[in-house]
């Protein structure tokens, strides 16, 4: 599996080969209550716009989103679509490959 940091950049492709665009972000899910904290990725954060910098915009260390980083994350992922995991089929070869139409996502 690639890790985050390889997802990152990386263009992703629909289910009849149309581009999407970059994966600009990474969304995860945390697991509290285990002895040693884990994450799961639940989806991509995908832009036409390439912009490397919004990995973890929204988040201080404790989870919780301030005001200002919200308002902050509404302008810059403008126009950006959310694919849920799920529907990732392929993530090989320096490019995510979607089980989905572009026009079945919604935009974050």
């Amino acid at each position: 599996m690639a890790t985050v940091t390889e997802l990152i950049g990386q263009s992703v492709w629909d289910a009849n080969g149309v581009w999407v665009g970059h994966v600009v972000d990474i969304r995860v899910v945390r697991h509290k209550g285990e002895l040693q904290q884990s994450h799961t990725v639940y989806g991509l954060v995908v832009s036409q716009r390439r912009a490397p910098l919004l990995l973890g915009l929204t988040r201080e260390r404790e989870g919780r989103a301030p005001w200002m980083s919200k308002a902050l994350a509404r302008v810059v992922y403008a126009g950006c679509t959310f694919v849920p995991w799920a529907d990732v089929a392929d993530h090989a070869g320096g490019e995510v490959h979607i089980s989905v139409l572009k026009g079945q996502l919604e935009r974050s």
